[in-house]
């Protein structure tokens, strides 16, 4: 590991990243890295960085004495994201950054949450959060929020508190998702694998990381 915390860390990448989301994430996350680019959008809106991490293809920012430590990784096989997840042991992850502007970079965004299943992370964008659901997975939210299920790869179970249970389903991305579904109690999910993403409205950010990474 290049970066080993012992409090969780927020990471910032070069996509379109709002201001508050940002402070939210650091009030959670307090040791900042950034991938790449990132280290240019934290440093417009003013965010001390830690460390930046990747094949530094686009940062603006120098390695300077009074700049983050710099941590050049030139392979091309994984994106920046990849690299910050495989180089970086922290508690959980909350990432801001990643979600929005290109598309590609987004589903690649979704991808590095499923190949780093051993890392805890939730990924925060313009309207939405989204992070890989635990096979056992307990949440409490209000009724009628809406909660998107979407599987990155051939996955089942059974649920609990939705109003369009999972039970007899076989998920995959080309043939059955989860979209558009809603709570309507304690929502309880038990799947045999990990690879169904979870995606709530972002106003939920304190209530994954207290319920789901605590």
């Amino acid at each position: 590991m290049i970066v080993t915390s012992a409090d969780p860390v927020t990471l910032v990448g070069g996509g379109p990243v709002d201001g508050a989301d940002l402070s939210r994430a650091v009030a959670l996350a307090p040791l900042v890295v950034a991938a790449d680019s990132g280290v240019n959008r934290a440093h417009a809106l003013g965010q001390r960085v830690d460390h930046v991490i990747g094949d530094m293809d686009s940062t603006d920012i120098l390695p300077l004495d009074d700049h983050p430590q710099f941590h050049p990784i030139p392979e091309q096989m994984t994106t920046d994201l990849d690299k910050c997840l495989y180089s970086v042991a922290a508690p959980f992850f909350i990432g801001v950054g990643f979600l929005g502007g290109r598309l590609d970079h987004t589903l690649a965004a979704c991808h590095a949450l499923v190949r780093a299943d051993a890392q805890r992370v939730v990924l925060l964008g313009e309207t939405d959060l989204v992070f890989l659901a635990p096979q056992v997975l307990a949440l409490d939210l209000p009724v009628g929020t809406r909660l998107s299920l979407f599987p990155m790869g051939a996955v089942s179970g059974e649920s609990s508190g939705l109003e369009y249970p999972l039970a007899g389903h076989g998920f995959s991305p080309d043939r059955m998702i989860g979209t558009s579904n809603a709570v309507t109690g304690p929502v309880r999910l038990r799947l045999d694998a990990r690879r169904m993403l979870v995606i709530l409205p972002k106003a939920f950010l304190e209530d994954v990381r207290e319920q789901v990474f605590r």
